[in-house]
């Protein structure tokens, strides 16, 4: 299980590439982003961040993917 971040705090180095490591597994599994925000207690933006620093392939956005018809 993470560990909740303190809010605000720089996150930088060896302490974000480990935090990269154990939330990459987990969004692969499939979690969400939002989830592990909610759980560390970051921003959605900063779990993105770290995800994509990290060369995690990210999911594309759900929602509505109806086309217009021809």
């Amino acid at each position: 299980m993470t560990r909740t971040l303190s809010r605000g705090t720089r996150v930088t180095g060896a302490e974000r590439t480990q935090l990269a490591k154990e939330l990459a597994p987990r969004y692969a599994a499939g979690e969400s982003i939002r989830d592990l925000a909610a759980e560390t207690g970051r921003s959605y933006g900063f779990i993105y961040n770290v995800l994509k620093e990290a060369g995690v392939p990210l999911r594309g956005r759900g929602g509505n993917t109806r086309r217009k018809k021809a």
